[in-house]
């Protein structure tokens, strides 16, 4: 019988990323209490371990190998069936992350079982879980009822709480994989002068579009991101016109985010946007259009010039971080 929920625990850099730990939590919580195991897969990662029983996780997997240094859909998809076969859960919780999309489907493909993406709620506890998920650009939302001895749900970055260090630790075991032929692989990483925060997980987000007349201007929204803490994002518009590389853009063919401020700067608010932002905690709009539809979303809202409020805005922020 399939009991429990077996977490993909994501790393980068040495690091276990933010938006893993949060699926984590929320497993935890979600488990009425069976048991909740952690899976890490890279290579020189059996390090990461022991952070991970300080969300209470009660086993981690750990795949450790040269096979995974680099990242690989099959061997990817390889430790994940067999962490699967190991375990025998009830759900696989992962955070619907770049290459959790690419991955994770396949794995449950191969498993046969149904993977519900992108969740932002999970209703009931224990072996009836009821994930929620966006539909239609976010219109709606999908209750989704399981019938299956397995699934795998995805949960998206920054709508679930992450829980408190506790300092427990858990028991670790490495998993054998056997991997298939390996077809293709990541044979090199260019990492460009992109976001000094990950878009993705950022809890402040400033995005710029139109508005800002022209790319010499993204320095003015630099500011305001470098004041805050915060991640660049940009709309369609401005990265179809070639003003900025396709990682900053925000929108429903771009990356969603679900931060706890989202600082809308010359952006109308078009649909395509409003599906990759509008789960945001605070959404603040700029922008010299009193009609533009991304008022109607708006937590607050600023009529007027970004080119003229942003730079006296940033210098507010700056002396507040002074006088603190």
């Amino acid at each position: 019988m399939s009991t429990g929920i077996l977490v993909f625990v994501e790393s980068r850099n040495g690091q276990v990323r933010k938006a893993s730990l949060e699926a984590l939590s929320e497993a935890v919580r979600k488990a009425g209490g069976e048991p909740v195991t952690a899976l890490l897969i890279g290579s020189g990662v059996k390090g990461l371990a022991a952070d991970l029983g300080k969300y209470n996780a009660a086993k981690v997997l750990v795949a450790d190998s040269d096979v995974f240094a680099t990242y690989s859909t099959e061997a990817y998809t390889d430790a994940l069936a067999a962490a699967v076969k190991a375990v025998s859960p009830r759900y696989v919780f992962a955070a619907h992350s770049s290459m959790v999309r690419d991955f994770v489907p396949r794995a449950a493909a191969r498993l046969d079982a149904p993977c519900v993406a992108d969740v932002m709620e999970i209703r009931g506890e224990g072996a009836s879980l009821l994930p929620v998920r966006p539909m239609y650009s976010g219109k709606c939302f999908g209750v989704y009822e399981i019938n299956s001895p397995l699934a795998f749900i995805t949960l998206r970055a920054n709508i679930f709480a992450l829980a408190e260090a506790a300092g427990s630790t858990a028991a670790v075991e490495d998993l054998a994989v056997s991997s298939g032929e390996v077809k293709a692989k990541v044979a090199e990483v260019q990492a460009s002068q992109g976001n000094k925060v990950e878009l993705s997980e950022a809890s402040i987000v400033v995005a710029g579009g139109r508005g800002i007349k022209g790319p010499e201007n993204w320095p003015v929204l630099q500011s305001l991101c470098d004041s805050l803490g915060a991640a660049l994002g940009a709309s369609r518009a401005v990265v179809d016109a070639g003003w900025i590389d396709h990682q900053h853009q925000v929108g429903q063919t771009g990356k969603t985010v679900s931060p706890q401020l989202y600082i809308a700067c010359g952006i109308s608010g078009a649909i395509q946007h409003l599906a990759g932002m509008s789960s945001s905690k605070v959404i603040v709009a700029i922008n010299k259009d009193p009609d533009a539809p991304i008022f109607k979303h708006a937590t607050y809202g600023l009529v007027g010039d970004v080119l003229e409020i942003v730079p006296k805005l940033t210098a507010e922020i700056t002396k507040l971080h002074e006088h603190n």
